[in-house]
């Protein structure tokens, strides 16, 4: 008779999926999503802010070893049973020296780009999972942000049960300020704007 706990059975079914090229699964909700490949403006929001990560504070503070910046790693919410894939995750060193497991725990940052499929999924479940996680730095990158009515960024940090208690958002083309230990500005002027 086999035991395997719900989460057991999820996971084992995520590491064994064989997908299309770009797309990707998660553990929510009870069950595994797929999601499709995202956009080219998705992907050159995404690489902008990896470069800017980067070049503000892993190569220009010679903390290479310390930082390590990963597109589309996973990451478990082991308290909630969940599994997401974000767009950029930084963590202390290289994953290797995690094993299978990338705790939300763990996390420094968090960087999500809604997609217009997506969007609602960014800002409340992930949100709301990030927070529980607990990820200490969760930047959303909403180009139908409904709260600004425009492009914006924005920037939750300092989980406390399970819910973000400072929030800073900011129209594209104003820059969002990473807290230590990054400490730098990110200039959101270079992020692709919406078709109208």
């Amino acid at each position: 008779m086999n035991h395997s706990s719900p989460w057991d059975v999820l996971l084992r079914t995520w590491e064994e999926l064989d997908l299309p090229d770009g797309w990707r699964a998660e553990i929510s909700q009870g069950g595994v999503l797929l999601l499709p490949p995202p956009g080219d403006d998705h992907n050159d929001i995404v690489e902008t802010v990896q470069r800017n990560l980067y070049q503000q504070i892993l190569l220009s503070s010679g903390e290479v070893s310390r930082f390590r910046v990963h597109q589309t790693a996973d990451l478990r919410v082991l308290p909630l049973g969940t599994l997401f894939v974000p767009d950029l995750l930084v963590l202390p060193g290289p994953l290797r020296e995690r094993g299978a497991e990338h705790s939300a725990a763990d996390a420094l940052l968090v960087v999500e780009v809604a997609s217009p499929g997506n969007a609602d999924r960014d800002r409340k479940t992930k949100l709301w999972g990030y927070a529980h996680g607990p990820v200490p730095l969760y930047l959303l990158i909403d180009r139908w942000d409904p709260v600004q009515g425009e492009p914006a960024a924005t920037l939750y940090s300092k989980p406390v049960n399970g819910r973000y208690t400072n929030v800073q958002r900011v129209p594209f083309g104003e820059a969002v300020k990473l807290p230590e230990p990054f400490g730098f500005d990110l200039d959101t002027a270079e992020f692709p704007l919406p078709e109208k």
